[in-house]
């Protein structure tokens, strides 16, 4: 096989890596077809995904480029009818991945900065919710674990000028790289192929099974600018490592992975929240994001530029339970990403980093029983980072018993 001037891993690593998000994530078998949607630079583990699949037997890898600078043409100069347009060809493949012998990997990593820069926010917003109406199945189906699906990462130039401004590009891409294999437990000190990974896997599927039976109607955090209250409903189940779909298949959607989240009663946050990390959101850097919640609802949106606050609230206002939370995810500070010490600016890793909470859509999943209440029900999904080593987190039960979860960033159950 041809390899690339630069490499960034040796083949056997990225092999390694390729099979871990093919074979251990995604559970791809014989005759499936796989979607794999990345950008220019992602090359090296593009080819290397679609080679593991041919390897483990699909029928079909069909490989999706997507370029920011695209996206910022139509926004800038397309007419109205092109704002949201999503081509028949496109839906033709996203329907494909949802299909019991379907799979879609999204390769994150950004190699743009600033590609939205002097578009209207407006604009911007009613371009993503178009879209995401006309692919509502997707997301659905992508929540609700019936498809199968992950998102896995790969260094570009500009992102590791950020995460390692230290460094000379490649040098700093190869250590982002390092880094992923880190994280994934895809280490020689982890164990063989995926084992590494499959246990770190096991290992938060248990911890998510024991705040299920704790049985919790309540959660309150407590750190430097957040002091949180947020409601439980009965039957609320907690989740993260490896997800099941229905038919009994294990995923793994995101890699790597720290997080054991649900989906709180959307109508019962009350609170203020202060982001511990710079959320890297559309080609933008936004800091000091915070805000505060009455009744279930932000009513108050703060940012260190008033540039950014708004940026980001028009997306929240795009959609009408966009200012409502649809999940909370508890990172203690085991997590490897975390001890790394570092801001990664990618909202992947900077979020299996510390403790976050999401706007916008829930997850069904998170409900024993049908139909899912409390599940905030939203075209959009916001992830923003409120964890830190000093971090506690109480649940409270229905008999009002107080449950210490998490004490200076560390787990205490």
């Amino acid at each position: 096989m041809p390899v690339p001037s630069d490499p960034l891993l040796p083949p056997g690593l990225l092999s390694r890596y390729a099979d871990a998000i093919v074979k251990t994530s995604l559970s791809f078998g014989k005759g499936y077809s796989l979607v794999v949607q990345g950008e220019h630079e992602h090359r090296e583990l593009l080819v290397a995904v679609a080679e593991s699949a041919y390897r483990a037997g699909a029928r079909y890898v069909d490989v999706l480029v997507a370029d920011p600078l695209v996206a910022r043409a139509r926004l800038q100069h397309g007419s109205d009818e092109a704002l949201g347009a999503v081509s028949p060809w496109v839906m033709r493949r996203l329907r494909e991945t949802v299909r019991s012998n379907g799979a879609f990997v999204a390769i994150t990593g950004q190699a743009e900065g600033g590609y939205f820069d002097g578009i209207p926010p407006q604009r911007i917003s009613l371009d993503y919710t178009r879209a995401a109406k006309a692919t509502t199945f997707l997301r659905a189906a992508q929540l609700g674990m019936r498809a199968r699906w992950t998102i896995a990462g790969w260094p570009t130039d500009y992102w590791a000028a950020q995460a390692y401004p230290e460094l000379p590009a490649l040098e700093g891409k190869r250590r982002l790289a390092r880094d992923l294999l880190h994280f994934c437990r895809l280490t020689d000190a982890d164990g063989k192929g995926s084992s590494g990974w499959l246990r770190h896997l096991r290992t938060i599927t248990r911890r998510s099974e024991k705040l299920t039976r704790l049985g919790l109607t309540r959660l309150e955090l407590r750190a430097q600018g957040t002091e949180l209250g947020l409601g439980l409903v009965p039957g609320t189940r907690w989740l993260g490592g490896q997800e099941e779909m229905p038919d009994g298949t294990k995923l793994a959607p995101n890699m790597p992975t720290e997080e054991t989240f649900t989906s709180p009663d959307a109508r019962a946050t009350e609170g203020t929240f202060s982001c511990t990390f710079p959320l890297w959101f559309r080609g933008r850097l936004i800091e000091g994001l915070r805000g505060e919640f009455r009744g279930g609802r932000l009513v108050r949106l703060d940012a260190d530029s008033d540039a950014d606050r708004d940026f980001v609230a028009a997306y929240l206002d795009s959609d009408a339970n966009g200012r409502r939370l649809g999940e909370i995810a508890l990172v203690d500070s085991t997590s490897r990403i975390g001890q790394a010490g570092r801001v990664y600016f990618n909202t992947l890793l900077d979020e299996n980093a510390a403790a976050h909470i999401a706007f916008g859509s829930g997850f069904g999943n998170t409900r024993s029983q049908k139909p899912a209440r409390g599940v905030n029900r939203s075209l959009i999904h916001l992830d923003v980072m409120i964890g830190s080593p000093e971090l506690e987190v109480t649940g409270v039960n229905a008999r009002g018993r107080r449950v210490l979860l998490i004490r200076e960033g560390v787990w205490q159950i």
